[in-house]
């Protein structure tokens, strides 16, 4: 080899990537799956609490509407939670994303 090739060598040694450490990278993937699952249950917490409020609050009048049309809708409503689940599922497995609230 010349002295030229030599410098070529050297030059683009300088631009490969640095070699990569697989156990830090799954250490630092960990941490970031940890954290998005703790986003994940804090939202789906608080969305439930949110609900769980709303249902207290239209309860007693919610109720005597449902006993006056239940036994119609009893199938639809089924197959709407059916279909609202699936859709949860389906949009990407994070509830935020199915929630339209993230990507």
């Amino acid at each position: 080899m010349t002295q030229a090739d030599d410098r070529l060598k050297t030059l683009f040694a300088q631009d490969e990537p640095p070699a990569r450490d697989m156990a830090f990278s799954t250490a630092v993937m960990e941490q970031v799956m940890r954290r998005r699952f703790r986003e994940d249950v804090a939202m789906l917490s608080g969305v439930s609490i949110v609900g769980a409020g709303a249902m207290w609050f239209v309860w007693p009048t919610l109720q005597t509407a449902l006993v006056a049309v239940s036994q119609g809708l009893a199938p639809a409503l089924g197959a709407i939670a059916l279909a609202f689940c699936a859709t949860m599922i389906l949009s990407g497995g994070r509830p935020a994303a199915a929630l339209g609230l993230g990507s």
